[in-house]
């Protein structure tokens, strides 16, 4: 949790006005990390792991091939390609990419994975603009933000339901983060049981402006709605963007035949977002006092 409370107070300094060159060297000390090689694993049920050690990526297996959730740096695409192969798969089975939203750091791999697989990329009806752009919303001219446009197949909106074989998961709108993110829920195999597992798609404040010029209009009322959407939610698992989110290292340093999967951990999604929004309250108060002092 301290690690998690140093990234977002990094990344909350950044969207209360740092300069360019300071946004460059933050992404050159969080690069180290972003595209540091990890070992791929079964996380649970059919999905499995195959991202960074510090951004995550998943693979879900289903009867009619693979679906992908997220890239990450432009630059893993390899390696992400490479821990697919390690546990057996074929990249070229990818058949349908997922994406939570629409930064860099998410979809860097989109277009390189498309151009080789066919895949249909699948993202949030509102970060549609912004894949096909390869922008940060708000700040589209900036390079270090950008990342390679891809073709968006498919838009989905809240409820919206996405199947490949025997394999469905259902999006949710949790905007805020970016406008169109999306948090996607599914169902898996936990030996006898059924756990829902949740892909949180993000809820820091991160680059945000929330006042002033806010990054998107009606960032703040999304942001609210988004945190009082998940806490409500009951989930059995819950994973995200980035493996801090929810501890993914330790637990999978837990992981053991025959024991419970660490990952089952009821409640964490409301702990969770219950941080967020006090974070999100704390940002948001530190922008409007630097607004008013200008």
């Amino acid at each position: 949790m301290r690690k998690l409370t140093a990234a977002l107070c990094a990344l909350a300094f950044l969207a209360t006005g740092a300069q360019a060159q300071t946004l460059k060297d933050f992404l050159a000390t969080v690069m180290q990390k972003w595209t540091a090689t990890f070992e791929p694993f079964q996380l649970i049920g059919n999905i499995y792991y195959v991202g960074t050690e510090g951004i995550a990526v998943y693979v879900i297996k289903t009867s009619q091939g693979l679906i992908l959730m997220d890239t990450a740096m432009p630059q893993s695409t390899g390696m992400i390609k490479d821990n697919i192969a390690k546990l057996g798969f074929q990249v070229s089975d990818i058949k349908i990419v997922l994406n939570s939203h629409a930064h860099l750091d998410h979809t860097g791999g989109f277009a390189e994975i498309k151009k080789e697989t066919g895949a249909q990329i699948v993202a949030g009806e509102r970060d549609k603009p912004l894949l096909e752009g390869g922008y940060y919303p708000g700040d589209e001219k900036n390079e270090d933000l950008a990342f390679p446009p891809v073709k968006v197949d498919r838009v989905v909106k809240e409820g919206d339901k996405v199947t490949l074989g025997d394999t469905t998961l259902t999006a949710h709108a949790t905007p805020g983060h970016s406008p169109g993110c999306t948090s996607w829920e599914m169902t898996v195999k936990d030996g006898n049981q059924n756990r829902e597992v949740l892909f949180f798609c993000s809820g820091t404040v991160a680059l945000n402006r929330l006042v002033g010029q806010p990054t998107y209009p009606g960032i703040v009322d999304d942001y609210r709605a988004t945190y009082a959407k998940v806490k409500a939610m009951k989930v059995d698992v819950l994973l995200g963007p980035h493996p801090e989110v929810y501890g993914m290292q330790a637990k999978r340093a837990q992981m053991k035949d025959g024991a419970p999967n660490p990952f089952v951990k009821q409640g964490e999604l409301a702990t969770y977002a219950t941080g967020l929004s006090e974070d999100f309250d704390k940002q948001l108060a530190k922008q409007t006092a630097a607004l008013e002092k200008k």
